[in-house]
């Protein structure tokens, strides 16, 4: 599984949008109704919907978050097999960060539960996508740092 970064893709070919979350200083993270892992709230484009308001929807969706400010990081890549992408070719998304400051009390969604973590996972097998998130939260942490 290999993901790169990019400064810009052309936007017809962003197929995803996933955001790395925090609210009140802890990370966000949810666990999907069929699986016991973790994962950052994203997913799939619709046709015709505008990358950003893919992000806004998806995060609004798997969290629940009804006030918050989000606001893009960069565009990435993965390049292999996995759940989302059967064929393993380059497969391309943009990345998002959002400070969350509130929920509304019910998920509507395909989530069982959203989580409030002091600390990151540091377990692959904690991640849905164990090749992919870890690389995501830290290309945002590097670019908030020091980028």
């Amino acid at each position: 599984m290999k993901v790169r970064f990019y400064k810009h893709i052309e936007d017809r070919l962003l197929k995803f949008a996933v955001i790395v979350a925090t609210s009140g200083g802890k990370w966000v993270f949810c666990r999907h109704k069929d699986r016991d892992t973790l994962e950052c709230p994203g997913g799939h484009r619709e046709r015709r919907e505008k990358i950003l308001d893919t992000a806004k929807r998806e995060l609004t969706e798997e969290t629940g978050a009804i006030d918050y400010h989000i606001e893009p990081v960069c565009a990435y890549s993965v390049t292999g097999r996995n759940r989302v992408n059967q064929s393993g070719e380059e497969t391309f998304g943009m990345l998002y960060f959002a400070d969350i400051k509130s929920f509304r009390k019910k998920l509507n969604s395909e989530m069982a539960e959203v989580l409030l973590m002091d600390n990151l996972p540091v377990q692959s097998d904690l991640w849905t996508y164990p090749e992919i998130q870890p690389k995501l939260i830290q290309e945002v942490l590097y670019r908030e740092c020091c980028g």
